[in-house]
C-alpha cells in the first residue's frame, strides 16, 4: 500500500514549507528513517526522514517549491506498485503550488514534453537543477539536447559585484527572522553582573568525573542551561509566548542554544532542561552542536523552544544584547568569565565575574518580573551544585 509523504508542520502556526532538496531520486529504494528531503523553516534547514521502506515515486514538488503544510508531495510504494493518480492534501485533492517532476530519473528534472530528451541532457539538467519546461529543444522534433541545457545554464549565470556577498539559506533566514522580531516585538533589556567563582569551582570539581563516566566534559553553557531552566520554574512569564490573543504559559521548559555555523546562527533545543541531569544536558548539547555544524539537524531538534540562551563568552565578549526569537518571550545573552575588581566585605577584591543581559518582550514580561528572574538566577549561580542537586531555584 502506498504511503504518502506530506509537507510537515515543523513549527507552531506554520502554514507552508519550502522544499530545499530531495536526498533521493524518483525510483530509488529508501529505508525507513533515512534522510529523504530537506525543508526550510523560519529557523533552519532540516532533514525529513523517510516514513517507511519502499520506492520513492510520484514526486510532485521540485526544489524551491513552497508547499502548504499537509499537502502530499510524493509517495513511497512497494516494488511494482504505481503511486496513486491523485496527489494532493492528505484528505484529497491535487497539488496546485508545485511542479510535477519526471519519473525515473531524478528529483530536480521535470518530464520533457513528449519525453524527448537526450540522456546527457537529462543528466545535465539534474545536476544544474534546470526546469525542462524552460528549455526549447533544438533537436529533431523538438528533442532537448545537452547543448540546450548548457546554453540555458550559461544564460542564467550572473556575476554579482565583487563587494556583494549573497547569503546562504541559514543567513537569509536569520536576517528575515531578526528583522521581523526587532520590528514587531517590543524589546527591553536588563543587565546584571554575576559572581562566577562558584560556577568555576563546580565545573572544576564535577567536570573530570563526569568526563570519565559520561565521556563528555560539561561546559559552562551546560551549567547555565541547567540553572536557567530550574530558575524558570519559578518565573513562568519568562517561559511564555505572546499569541495575540493572550499570554501562553508553557508547561515544558525547552532551552534553545545559539550555535554558530558557517552561514550564521541556528538554535537547536534541549528539551525538558529543568529535569535533565547535567551530564544529559552536556551530551545533548554536544550532539546538537555537532549536527548543527554539519547541517544535519532534524525537525525535532529545532522545535518547541520556550527560552533561548546565547553565550558568546568563548569569543571573549564581555556583554551584548540579543534579539528575541518569536514567539518566545525572552533570551539571555551571556558574556565571558573574567576577573574584575569588585567590593568584597567593604574592600576592593578581584573575583571572576560574568555579565547577563536579558532581552524581554514587554507584552509578556515587565521590569519587575525580569529583575526577579535575574536575582534568582544570580542566587543559583552562587550555589550551582546545590541547585543541581535539589533541582529547585529556591
Amino acid at each position: 500500500m502506498a504511503i504518502s509523504i506530506v509537507m510537515p508542520a515543523l513549527e507552531l502556526a506554520q502554514e507552508t514549507g519550502k522544499l530545499i532538496a530531495w536526498r533521493k531520486a524518483e525510483g530509488d529504494l529508501v529505508a525507513k528513517g533515512e534522510p529523504l528531503l530537506e525543508v526550510e523553516t523560519d529557523k533552519a534547514v532540516v532533514e525529513i526522514e523517510a516514513p517507511a521502506d519502499g520506492i520513492l515515486a510520484g514526486i510532485m514538488a521540485q526544489a524551491g517549491s513552497v508547499i502548504p503544510v499537509g499537502e502530499i508531495i510524493a509517495w513511497i510504494v512497494a516494488p511494482g506498485e504505481a503511486p496513486p493518480a491523485e496527489i494532493g492534501p492528505a484528505g484529497g485533492g491535487r497539488v496546485s503550488t508545485s511542479t510535477p517532476l519526471s519519473s525515473g530519473r531524478g528529483p530536480d528534472v521535470p518530464r520533457a514534453p513528449g519525453g524527448r530528451m537526450s540522456p546527457k541532457a537529462r543528466r545535465l539538467a539534474r545536476e544544474h537543477g534546470i526546469d525542462i519546461n524552460l528549455v526549447r529543444g533544438s533537436g529533431s522534433e523538438g528533442e532537448i539536447l545537452a547543448s540546450d541545457i548548457l546554453a540555458l545554464v550559461e544564460s542564467q549565470k550572473t556575476s554579482p559585484p565583487a563587494d556583494l556577498e549573497t547569503p546562504g539559506t541559514v543567513g537569509r533566514i536569520m536576517a528575515e527572522r531578526t528583522t521581523q522580531s526587532w520590528t514587531s516585538v517590543p524589546h527591553f533589556f536588563m543587565v546584571r553582573e554575576v559572581a562566577a567563582g562558584a560556577l568555576v569551582e563546580a565545573r572544576e570539581r564535577l567536570g573530570p568525573a563526569m568526563q570519565q563516566s559520561r565521556g563528555v566534559l560539561p561546559s559552562y553553557t551546560d551549567f547555565l542551561v541547567a540553572l536557567v531552566a530550574r530558575t524558570l520554574r519559578q518565573h513562568p512569564r519568562l517561559n511564555a509566548s505572546w499569541t495575540g490573543e493572550g499570554i501562553r504559559l508553557h508547561r515544558e521548559i525547552n532551552i534553545a542554544l545559539g550555535v554558530a555555523v558557517t552561514e550564521g546562527v541556528v538554535a537547536p533545543v534541549i528539551r525538558g532542561a529543568d529535569t535533565a541531569a547535567l551530564g544529559e544536558i552536556a551530551i545533548q548539547r554536544r550532539d546538537l552542536a555537532e549536527r548543527a555544524r554539519a547541517g544535519r539537524l532534524r525537525p525535532a531538534d529545532i522545535a518547541g523552544a520556550t527560552f533561548t540562551i546565547s553565550n558568546l563568552g568563548m569569543y571573549n565578549v564581555d556583554a551584548f544584547s540579543a534579539i528575541i526569537t518569536p514567539p518566545q518571550a525572552a533570551i539571555l545573552a551571556v558574556g565571558r568569565i573574567s576577573d574584575r575588581v569588585v567590593p568584597v566585605n567593604g574592600y576592593p577584591g578581584i573575583r571572576p565575574m560574568m555579565t547577563f543581559t536579558l532581552s524581554s518582550d514587554h507584552r509578556v514580561v515587565d521590569g519587575a518580573r525580569a529583575a526577579a528572574f535575574l536575582n534568582d538566577l544570580a542566587a543559583a549561580m552562587g550555589e550551582p551544585e546545590e541547585r543541581l542537586r535539589t533541582g529547585s531555584s529556591h
